[in-house]
């Protein structure tokens, strides 16, 4: 399973953003932002509401791939010798993954109303958040261990391991509340 977790980021960063891109800049390059904001809902549950639905539409795209595991387990030498310890951690790291790079695609589709502006920022600050900080951390080799504690990289393979830290659970939690809280915040600007 380890070709696959290691390839998933890679698919991820460009299937999320495409899924992501007309969250709100089709709202605002057809007018219906606005009458979305006058619906008798707050941002965060507007916001919320679209980031849900679209983990939803990418967790039921990775739900097929269970089928590796039951694969890969039946054919193992003994059969069921497989770690599932580390294949469950993987899971749980796709599903922080997912939830922050849906986060940082529903913002950047508020930046916008062009879907490919907004695909292209989401891909490129996915692609920074997941590889620019080990990047920056063999750049810089006496700040690394701490630059690359800031990229979801380190936090990801943490959990490939099969070890769930609250460490990177926080950290995830954080740039999915940061990029929802920058999405709200864009729409209250649109909103005055």
């Amino acid at each position: 399973m380890t070709p696959f977790f290691t390839l998933a980021p890679w698919i991820l960063i460009f299937l999320i953003p495409a899924v992501t891109m007309r969250s709100f800049s089709d709202e605002r390059k057809q007018g219906t932002l606005e009458l979305l904001l006058t619906k008798p809902l707050s941002v965060w549950q507007i916001a919320n509401g679209k980031f849900l639905g679209a983990v939803l539409l990418i967790i039921i795209a990775i739900i097929p791939t269970f089928i590796y595991v039951e694969v890969i387990s039946n054919l193992g030498m003994p059969e069921g010798n497989i770690d599932m310890g580390s294949t469950i951690g993987s899971y749980f790291g796709l599903l922080f993954l997912i939830s922050a790079y849906t986060a940082i695609g529903i913002f950047t589709s508020t930046l916008s109303d062009n879907q490919i502006v907004a695909f292209i920022l989401a891909v490129f600050l996915c692609f920074f958040f997941y590889f620019g900080f080990e990047g920056f951390a063999t750049i810089i080799p006496s700040f690394s261990s701490f630059i690359s504690v800031l990229g979801m990289q380190n936090h990801f393979k943490s959990m490939s391991r099969g070890v769930i830290d609250t460490r990177d659970i926080i950290y995830f939690v954080s740039v999915v509340v940061a990029f929802l809280s920058f999405t709200v915040y864009q729409l209250k600007s649109f909103k005055l």
